[in-house]
């Protein structure tokens, strides 16, 4: 992510297996208070303290199937989503989050299940207990008028009604207000999603997009996103937009501009340089790793930020104030299709994870198209930097604070100088190869970096990373 003009941009966990409540044999009449069979309820947490009742436990979902359809004059959405899942542990209930809107039936194994709503969650009790290891599928149908969700450190994010439609963007939520999901990085899954709008309105999502067939007035847009992706990075768009779709690489590329900016302005501009930004990247960071490409750019003020929703990132206006072309703003967000998208986070606390690579591939792509050096950037920046301020556990309130972004870019520019360029970028390429489509800590970046360079760099890295005072210059 990377905000304009608020400043700088915006485990699996390992075991958040806690049972909450009772333990319990299911029966089919649900909880009995007898635990002797060992189901007991998935977590109602991902246990993440920087993003606190989001996240479940007991499973893990393999697959959403999403079929919404959004009417942008009464800002009323129904929806079906099909979850396919594991059990992670002998389950009897489960939870998912899901803000603001009315659940009708849900089915676990094509059973009518009983559920029940707790502010943000939706507890479902299937009629059996699902064994651990069982796949299982949750289908729910629900339906009402979406609302965002405002966070006095983190600001808002979710689904937005706009004058021609509807945004639905954020992190680190926004999935949760408009469809139920285990809601945290750790547990990726692929997505098709099915949007229903009136004709002539786009309904744009993540990745490669499928047939659009139309009926009684209606355009269904189909979309299918088959690597991994974190919920956070599950974007709709639906509204007013001249879309261009076509190949690059082998691969669908379909960028979008609001109709109300320019067509030739310096929005359009900046994503029309997508695929030029990508194969750029791409000789840096090792393969682009998905099946499709592209860019959306929105025109609504409330959106002041940019965010890395895979394979389609999405841009906020002030980004092209004056029609200025940004291209800058575009390759950190491409960036992250790598290190954020690509490689996710277990943990919220290691964000620095994605944004000081996106930040640092701000100063590559500079430099590439006849800008300052990387190494101008680095010397700026250093002499700029609050070392008291740590890259990694920034707290909650600093998750997209500076440290998270600049700071991150300099450890990283530290690591190229002690290591020399070749070592470098095949420690990059070699985690982007080795974690892509997973997720990853800080300590396995060390790890991994110690290895490739077949030496010591933890206290380098800390030193850059974490320490309180300027480290000494490599």
């Amino acid at each position: 992510m990377v905000r304009s003009g608020r400043g700088p941009y915006r485990r699996r966990l390992t075991a958040a297996l806690t049972a909450l409540g009772c333990a319990v044999a299911l029966t089919g009449t649900g909880c009995t208070g007898d635990d002797s069979d060992g189901f007991r309820p998935g977590a109602a947490d991902a246990g993440d303290p920087y993003v606190p009742g989001r996240g479940n436990g007991g499973y893990d979902v393999t697959h959403y199937g999403l079929d919404v359809r959004y009417d942008p004059t009464t800002d009323r959405l129904t929806g079906r989503a099909t979850i396919t899942a594991t059990a992670t542990q002998d389950l009897s209930r489960f939870n998912l989050d899901l803000v603001g809107l009315n659940v009708g039936a849900v089915t676990v194994a094509d059973r009518r299940a009983e559920h029940r709503r707790d502010d943000g969650e939706l507890v479902v009790t299937p009629r059996d207990g699902l064994a651990r290891g069982r796949s299982f599928t949750v289908r729910v149908d629900y339906a009402g008028v979406p609302t965002p969700v405002t966070d006095g450190e983190l600001g808002s994010g979710g689904f937005l009604h706009t004058a021609d439609g509807a945004i639905a963007l954020g992190q680190p939520d926004s999935a949760a207000t408009w469809f139920p999901v285990n809601d945290h990085p750790s547990d990726k899954a692929s997505y098709d999603i099915a949007v229903t709008v009136p004709d002539g309105v786009a309904a744009l999502s993540n990745g490669v997009p499928g047939p659009q067939t139309s009926a009684d007035g209606w355009t269904t847009w189909r979309w299918s996103e088959r690597t991994p992706m974190a919920s956070y990075l599950s974007t709709l768009v639906i509204g007013n937009y001249r879309v261009v779709t076509g190949v690059h690489g082998g691969r669908p590329m379909v960028t979008a501009v609001a109709a109300s900016l320019p067509a030739t302005g310096g929005a359009a501009g900046s994503v029309g340089r997508t695929g030029e930004i990508v194969d750029f990247l791409a000789s840096r960071f090792g393969p682009y790793p998905f099946d499709s490409y592209g860019g959306i750019v929105v025109a609504d003020e409330r959106i002041g930020y940019a965010l890395e929703t895979q394979s389609r990132p999405v841009y906020g206006p002030a980004f092209f104030s004056g029609d200025h072309p940004n291209p800058s703003v575009v390759a950190h967000e491409l960036a992250h299709q790598w290190f954020g998208d690509s490689v996710s986070l277990y943990r919220w606390s290691d964000i620095w994870l994605n944004e000081g690579f996106a930040s640092y591939a701000e100063w590559l792509w500079e430099e590439h198209d006849g800008g300052r050096t990387a190494q101008r950037n680095f010397e700026l920046q250093y002499a700029s930097t609050d070392w008291s301020q740590p890259s990694v556990e920034p707290g909650r309130e600093r998750m997209f604070g500076t440290a998270v972004y600049k700071r991150g870019a300099l450890a990283v520019h530290a690591l190229r100088r002690t290591v020399g360029d070749d070592t470098f970028f095949r420690i990059l390429r070699t985690w982007t190869s080795e974690r892509g489509a997973g997720n990853a800590t800080t300590s396995d970046f060390v790890a991994l970096a110690e290895r490739v360079a077949d030496r010591p760099l933890r206290p380098l890295l800390d030193a850059w990373l974490v320490g309180g005072a300027a480290p000494t210059l490599p």
